[in-house]
């Protein structure tokens, strides 16, 4: 997993005490989300929100942060096997420059390959009928993601 920070937000203001994550799977239909606790280093996810080309409604997920007082996102990054970046790589990183900018808390990319299948196995795991387009699991895969992201030992925060 890469923790880097190189898309991190970089101000000379005092880092804030980061307490509660929010965690995203990048979609362009879907975007999934879950919220982490740093102490227990945990995460539930949460009903995905629409998104139309990548973009979610801004107000909905302002409301949805605000109401569990978020300090900082997570963005899975969906790069290629070989680590190289993709379209939707880059598009995801994107999205985390815009969460930054809108709501003015620090972003961490976090490698997500594979996330998708073990988010799968979980679902069926959980009774799922496998029919991903009508029934999305992004919410699951982004509590994989920010799970994976908070308990890796290069963890930035």
């Amino acid at each position: 997993m890469d923790n880097s920070t190189s898309d991190t937000n970089k101000t000379s203001n005092p880092k804030p005490e980061v307490k509660v994550v929010m965690g995203f799977d990048f979609g362009t239909k879907n975007i999934g989300m879950a919220v982490g606790q740093l102490i227990t280093r945990t995460a539930n996810a949460l009903p995905s929100i629409p998104a139309r080309d990548g973009i979610p409604r801004w107000e909905q997920l302002e409301a949805i942060i605000e109401e569990w007082k978020v300090d900082a996102f997570v963005v899975g990054i969906p790069l290629n096997m070989d680590g190289t970046e993709s379209d939707m790589s880059r598009r995801a990183r994107k999205f985390g420059n815009r969460l930054n900018g809108r709501f003015r808390r620090p972003w961490y990319p976090a490698d997500e390959r594979l996330s998708s299948f073990e988010a799968k196995d979980w679902a069926g795991k959980l009774g799922h009928s496998g029919h991903y387009g009508s029934n999305p699991i992004d919410n699951l895969a982004a509590q994989i993601i920010l799970e994976t992201w908070l308990n890796d030992e290069n963890c930035p925060i």
